[in-house]
């Protein structure tokens, strides 16, 4: 059923967490431009958890999603972005947070898109991957960051 992970669940420790079925998102990369690469990021709206900062595109998985559904689902939601402009890597990163998840499925962009700025969304951007941690970033990206980075192959 569309939708029906929207919601708020506790974690072992007692944490809330948006997706009762847990969560993912989607981190791309763009490598076709020259210099360095870029990846998408989202300025959260502030009535939003954790509004205001950066992060991926993502939310809540629904129950008869896997993560690389939920999260394909969620980019082009708030951003227009289409499956078919990304490649999904097999790599996807799973924070646990005991009895809750956010996966980040790993992608690179393999075609030319425009992007739309949603109701969940500031401003959305192709960052330069050396500039992504000068953003106020979500505390959950901002912790999982320097993994996916070396998981897209973009350590500095």
């Amino acid at each position: 059923m569309l939708h029906d992970g929207n919601g708020w669940v506790e974690d072992h420790q007692g944490r809330r967490h948006w997706g009762r079925f847990g969560a993912a998102g989607l981190l791309v990369v763009d490598r076709r431009g020259p210099g360095t690469p870029v990846v998408l990021l989202q300025h959260r709206a502030t009535w939003t958890a954790d509004g205001g900062t950066w992060g991926i595109p993502g939310g809540a998985r629904d129950s008869h999603e896997d993560a690389v559904a939920a999260a394909l689902r969620e980019a082009h939601e708030e951003t227009g972005l289409p499956a078919d402009a990304v490649h999904v890597h097999d790599d996807p990163l799973v924070d646990d947070r005991g009895g809750w998840s956010y996966t980040t499925v790993l992608g690179t962009l393999v075609a030319d898109v425009t992007l739309v700025v949603e109701a969940e969304s500031e401003a959305l951007g192709w960052v330069p991957v050396d500039e992504v941690e000068q953003r106020l970033l979500h505390p959950g990206f901002a912790r999982t960051w320097p993994v996916l980075r070396a998981r897209l192959g973009l350590s500095g």
